[in-house]
């Protein structure tokens, strides 16, 4: 019987060659399955790390069948499509609108929103307006990320903040409004004088859209308005989003049942979220707490912030956000000011590196079916620029409210 070939391989190249091609969120379910099952991670650390994201994940979950559900019934079609009426075809206008509009999605729906929905909205909307389609597509991008600093919903950083810290919708929104306006308009202002030469010109305002079932629109474009108050009132965050989430599945169940589906729960983003969790912490135990406290400082001061927010941001565009603030945080000890100066880190600063932030990679993916192709180097010339701007403009706004 002949001996079976031996793959040339080794071991450790067939993981490298399997990590390549596997999907994101297969690999940190393995990863954090893995570091549980060698008790690399305690278990009581395990549990305890999974009730504390188990919340946000719902929130996660209910706020993304809100939004898939109010994108069904046309929402930001005809949010897009009268924003365009309302710049009167002035293309600066219009830029000047979907960033109000980016703005106010990504502050009440959450960043995601913007880069998943918003996205390919505003891409169609400049293809068929016959205008520029890179400075709305920079646009959109930008602005999921930077105008996700003023409430808990906005980020699933600072749902984590808030919780870190105690601190209520309304008072951290007390602390972030000044970064949360200043990221905005340094937003606006770097990419509207980067395509300033795109922006200049003007585009036939576009006739009556037409809405393919106005009770659907209109019960969700209410329930999309109704649920903010609530974000700020006091409320666990998961509670109202999953109110409204009923509200809508319930309507489309009766309206458009061909629109439920399985695909509209973000499972594979569930997945990814709580393996990075875990695989984080697990690093945390075993060295990684302490090189990133040497690293970010352990100052309230407002220097000591400042170099936070610039280790966030580095470390966000290295090995994305999202890891990178659940590293960070726990090194802060507790310290306020630090902590949400690693979110001004963690939530503005992403914007060099096309991984930088989850968001930015979904914003990608939405690019690319559309057929708008933006380089990384093309990506990261604008951020290059424009991240040391935000991050100092945002940090003199928290500086400015401390």
């Amino acid at each position: 019987m002949p001996t079976p070939k031996r793959s040339k391989w080794p071991a450790w190249s067939r993981v490298a060659a399997w990590s390549r091609f596997a999907p994101a969120w297969l690999i940190a379910a393995v990863a954090g399955a893995i570091c549980v099952a060698t008790t690399a991670l305690p278990w009581h650390e395990a549990v305890a790390t999974t009730k504390r994201v188990g919340p946000i994940l719902l929130f996660l979950v209910a706020i993304t069948v809100v939004a898939e559900l109010a994108d069904a019934a046309q929402v930001f079609d005809v949010a897009a499509t009268r924003a365009a009426k309302l710049g009167r075809g002035r293309t600066w206008g219009l830029f000047a609108l979907i960033v109000v509009l980016g703005s106010l999605t990504t502050i009440v729906l959450s960043l995601d929103t913007t880069a998943v929905l918003l996205t390919p909205v505003v891409l169609a909307l400049a293809s068929q307006l016959r205008i520029a389609v890179i400075p709305f597509a920079i646009a959109a991008v930008w602005l999921a990320n930077t105008a996700s600093l003023l409430l808990p919903v906005s980020n699933l950083t600072n749902l984590l903040a808030v919780n870190r810290l105690h601190l209520s919708a309304t008072s951290f929104a007390a602390k972030m409004w000044l970064p949360a306006i200043a990221s905005i308009v340094v937003t606006a202002l770097v990419i509207g004088v980067a395509y300033r030469r795109d922006l200049a010109g003007h585009y036939q305002v576009p006739g009556t859209f037409d809405i393919a079932d106005r009770v659907s629109f209109r019960i969700s474009a209410t329930v999309c308005v109704v649920i903010a108050p609530f974000f700020v009132i006091g409320l666990p965050v998961w509670l109202p989003a999953s109110v409204a989430a009923v509200v809508l599945l319930m309507l489309f169940a009766f309206r458009q049942r061909n629109r439920l589906r399985v695909s509209l729960l973000p499972w594979r983003l569930v997945v990814l979220v709580q393996g990075l969790f875990l695989f984080v912490a697990t690093l945390g135990a075993h060295g990684l707490d302490r090189l990133l406290g040497d690293a970010a400082g352990h100052s309230d001061s407002a220097l000591g912030v400042l170099r936070t927010a610039g280790v966030g941001a580095t470390a966000s565009n290295l090995a994305n956000n999202l890891p990178s603030y659940l590293a960070l945080e726990r090194v802060t000890d507790g310290r306020q000011h630090q902590l949400l100066g690693l979110l001004l880190g963690t939530n503005v600063g992403p914007l060099v590196l096309l991984w930088g932030s989850l968001a930015t990679l979904l914003w990608r993916e939405r690019c690319k079916a559309r057929g708008v192709e933006i380089s990384a180097w093309q990506f990261a010339r604008i951020g290059l620029v424009g991240v040391p701007v935000l991050l100092l403009a945002s940090w003199a706004g928290l500086t400015l409210t401390k």
